[in-house]
């Protein structure tokens, strides 16, 4: 019996090893090339429709980014010039359990050349061209991770095969920093392709893109089926429709991205009361605040570069009292990629309880791909969680942070209030209309919600620093915004 059992264990693995040496002449990277006209292929075109999702805006931190449906997605990549157009018409999906403003279709027209990335705007704003410097690894790996584009790069950069269960995998380093991994399967398709780029919040963060379904688009061979995720979840699920080879010409820079001079990172400084400076300068304001010995900083968003501005501001303002801590209003990208700035810096991250374990999750993870200074110093990231009202005092100032309850844009969200000054500070709830634009016809719930909040806490409010939009506004400005929801009721 024990003879049998052995004999057939050998005959498994012999069977097994068998087979990945099948697979392994069946896959090759020389295979996909051929069958997918690789070669003859120096640009395409695919377009259809399906969902998007709004990268590092989860509702909560366990939760996946935001859907929205999209009606048109029409990607243009010219693959010589490493140049790409996508157009996406999208509108955000309805949830049932989660209110949100009435959504607004939205047209986003993209682009990215080599090491440049811009948008531009659409009708009647097309001429607006703006910069995206933030986006171009993204961007770039696209072109790299369509199945003609991932066989095309693996040929030039010297690519490694091995053979694995049901095909071949294939890896290969761009520009001695961008690693690509794909799965060719036994019909030599590009099932898959991962890559890692980086993220302030998440680090090196994988993308993987992955291919089914595969159709002959009259003549050209491409998969009916893409779906692409990002930090765990997916950012597009779309069906293709229609497919088109050597369409597209390489992306024209215009003039003003081609000149390469990005605008500097400035921070201005508006003093809103005695030891109160309202930092602006951007599309994501701050606000710093004089304690007895310390500083604290309410909010610390996008990315190193504007952290390390509102530091440099900060100790021109308030000079030689360090940053004790830093308060996070909730952990969306824009509002959270400039913390591991402050923790290198020493200051102690003030958030809801709900973030902690995500922070500390993700700034576990490598930032080998653009080092920051956090990457590099190792500090350890200090905490002071809430989940209730938190006061910062130094026995002079108190510094009251809230919990805005039942709020849908999301669950770990918060509020500050200086009681003795009637300052409201806050983000993403309300953002005050700019000049004499008039409020919707229906109030943002946002909003609604963050006046009802005001009321249940019974917070004497003066003034509100919001955090995005055109500057402080008194509470009456809120109310009159919040108008409309009377008439509705």
């Amino acid at each position: 019996m024990h003879r049998l059992i052995n004999q057939a264990g050998r005959a498994l693995a012999l069977f097994t090893l068998s087979a990945v040496a099948l697979a392994a002449q069946a896959a090759s990277l020389e295979g996909a090339a051929q069958a997918l006209g690789a070669s003859q292929i120096q640009s395409i075109e695919f377009s259809g429709a399906g969902r998007w999702f709004q990268f590092g805006q989860a509702p909560a931190p366990d939760l996946p980014w935001p859907q929205f449906d999209v009606s048109r997605y029409v990607a243009s990549i010219h693959y010589d010039s490493a140049s790409a157009r996508v157009q996406i018409n999208r509108l955000q999906t309805v949830e049932p359990d989660r209110a949100r403003p009435a959504p607004v279709e939205q047209k986003v027209d993209q682009y990215v050349s080599g090491k440049l990335a811009w948008n531009q705007g659409v009708a009647p704003a097309a001429a607006n061209v703006t910069p995206q410097a933030a986006a171009v690894e993204e961007r770039a790996a696209e072109i790299w991770a369509t199945p003609q584009g991932f066989v095309k790069a693996a040929l030039a950069n010297q690519a490694t095969s091995k053979s694995v269960k049901g095909g071949v995998e294939v890896s290969f380093t761009v520009a001695g920093k961008y690693r690509y991994v794909g799965f060719i399967n036994e019909q030599d398709r590009v099932e898959r392709v991962k890559t890692w780029i980086d993220n302030p919040v998440l680090g090196d963060t994988l993308v993987e893109t992955s291919f089914d379904a595969y159709t002959n688009y009259g003549g050209v061979t491409f998969p009916s089926h893409i779906v692409r995720t990002q930090g765990g979840f997916r950012v597009l699920d779309i069906a293709v429709a229609e497919v088109k080879a050597n369409s597209t010409a390489a992306q024209k820079v215009p003039d003003s991205i081609a000149q390469g001079v990005l605008p500097p990172v400035t921070v201005s400084v508006n003093k809103l009361a005695a030891g109160v400076f309202y930092l602006t300068g951007g599309t994501h304001h701050s606000v710093a605040i004089e304690q007895r010995n310390h500083i604290v900083l309410l909010e610390a968003p996008l990315n190193e570069a504007r952290s390390l501005a509102v530091i440099d501001k900060v100790k021109e303002t308030i000079p030689g009292k360090p940053i004790k801590y830093v308060v996070n209003t909730h952990a969306h990208f824009d509002h959270s990629g400039g913390l591991r700035t402050l923790v290198d810096e020493g200051a102690t991250v003030v958030t809801h309880q709900g973030n902690v374990p995500y922070y500390k999750a993700a700034w576990s993870n490598a930032h080998a791909l653009s080092p920051d200074r956090l990457a590099k110093s190792r500090k350890v990231a200090r905490f002071d969680a809430f989940n209730s009202k938190h006061v910062l005092s130094d026995g002079h100032r108190k510094i009251e942070i809230y919990p805005i309850a039942g709020n849908t844009h999301n669950d770990a969200f918060a509020l500050i209030y200086l009681p003795a000054e009637k300052i409201l500070v806050e983000v993403d709830a309300y953002t005050p209309l700019a000049g004499n634009a008039k409020p919707p016809a229906t109030p943002n719930p946002y909003a609604v919600n963050l006046e009802d909040n005001i009321d249940k806490l019974k917070l004497n409010v003066e003034q509100i620093a919001a955090l995005h939009g055109p500057g402080v506004v008194k509470l009456s400005e809120l109310r009159a915004y919040n108008a409309s929801k009377v008439a509705g009721n």
